[in-house]
Order: structure tokens, then sequence, then C-alpha cells
């Protein structure tokens, strides 16, 4: 997924015929069929493929493609979309009927928002936005209910979204190379992260990390208490960083 890629806009587009595109279409082991039009250096989804869509894996990485169309929600059986490493800005609303989808990988784009429609997908496990220029995630997003981990690194965030918090089943939050901006103390200036930052269960983590960093939670939260005496202690949440130092809240 090289960003030099992006400089290459003057290659021409080439043609995908039916037939081309059947000779693409595998059979996985567990019998899925995949069609893989990846490294065709198309610039448009081919119209033709809307006759195979009964295929259960669409992949059209690593192409030039700028729209997806409408008619991608003819691929209702599919439950891996793989579309980065393209030029896509936007996508359209009709991405929100693909009710079957598991994961959608979106990075290495041109994304500077997301359709609300995207909240549709209600057993997406697998969301991937890294390397796009997004600021903020739809707060329709909160009704991913089955999402279990989601990529958002190398954008524009400056926070954590908030729609995240709701999902209950989310394991595990990609936010590398963000200019993510926290305070220290009301009287200092704001200072930018440059750190890693992972949010992940209690479950997930050891029994040595989760010691520590219940450890570095009571401390901060003993500091907090001496400089304001009368605020209310609040229990250990369910989530933390995958560090040691004191968790980030959401």
């Amino acid at each position: 997924m090289a960003k030099g890629k992006k400089n290459k806009q003057t290659t021409k587009s080439k043609t995908i015929t039916l037939k081309m595109a059947q000779s693409c279409v595998t059979l996985t082991l567990d019998g899925k069929r995949c069609l893989d039009l990846s490294f065709k250096e198309i610039s448009a989804v081919p119209k033709c493929i809307q006759k195979l869509c009964e295929i259960n894996e669409l992949d059209l990485s690593r192409n030039l493609i700028r729209k997806v169309p409408d008619f991608i929600d003819h691929f209702t059986a599919v439950t891996v979309l793989d579309l980065h490493s393209n030029y896509l800005e936007q996508l359209p609303e009709t991405i929100g009927r693909l009710q079957n989808l598991l994961i959608l990988n979106l990075c290495n784009n041109r994304l500077t928002s997301l359709p609300c429609e995207l909240g549709l997908l209600k057993h997406l496990q697998t969301l991937k936005l890294g390397l796009n220029q997004l600021e903020a995630l739809p707060s329709s997003m909160a009704g991913l209910k089955e999402l279990r981990h989601i990529g958002l690194s190398d954008n524009r965030f400056t926070r954590v979204p908030g729609c995240l918090k709701r999902l209950n089943k989310l394991e595990s939050i990609n936010l590398d190379r963000n200019p993510l901006v926290t305070e220290e103390a009301p009287s200092r200036e704001s200072l930018t992260v440059t750190e890693t930052l992972y949010l992940v269960k209690e479950s997930a983590l050891c029994e040595g990390c989760l010691d520590r960093c219940q450890t570095e939670r009571r401390k901060l939260e003993d500091e907090e208490t001496r400089r304001e005496p009368g605020l209310l202690q609040i229990s250990h949440p369910a989530e933390f960083t995958s560090k040691s130092h004191p968790r980030k809240e959401i």
C-alpha cells in the first residue's frame, strides 16, 4: 500500500470484460467464491461484474478507482469487500445494504467523510479506514453492534470518536499517527499525542499488564483526589490502553 502509487495518475485505465472477470473468480478452501480484480489498473468498477453478484468476496484493491458505483448493493452475498489503495473520495449510500458484510477495507484512499448508511452494516466485524483524511465518524456507526476491530491510523482525528464508546463488542482501535490532543491539567496547554493508542478490553490483557494498568489507574485517581478533595472516585472501567501509562478515556 505504498503511498507513492498515488502519483501515477497518468496511467491509462484498462477495460475488464465479463469473460476476463469470470476468469478471476476463484473458489476458497471453505467453498466461498472470490472475485479478485486487484492490480488491474482500472479507474472504474466494471459494470459487467453485476452478473457475478452472487460472489462472497470482492477484491478491487490497488487500482485507480475514484468512485464506488451505486450498483454495489447488488452484491448482497458479499462478506468481504476490499477497496484499499484506490482514489476514493466518498462512498455511496447503497453500501449500507450489504447486510452480510463482515470485513470492509477502505485503507489508503482519499475519504474525508463517511455516509450515515455505513451504520446499517449490522454484521460488520472489521473496518479498516487507515491512511485517509477523516476527522470524524458519523454517529450512526454506534449501530455497528458486531464490530470488533477498527483501524483509524494516519487520519486527522484529534480525539477518539465518541460513537465507538457504545460498541460493547469492540476489542481494538488503531489510532496510530493521528494528531490526538489531550490536556494534562486545566492550566496547561493542549499537547499533541504522538504515541500509539490502543483501547482493549480487560479480558484481552495478561495478568501482569492488567495489574500494571490498575495500579497506574489508582495512582491517577489518588492524584486527582488530592487536587479536588470533593471529587467522587469512579470504579475501574472495562477498557484500558495496552501500555502501562494512564489510560486515555473515550
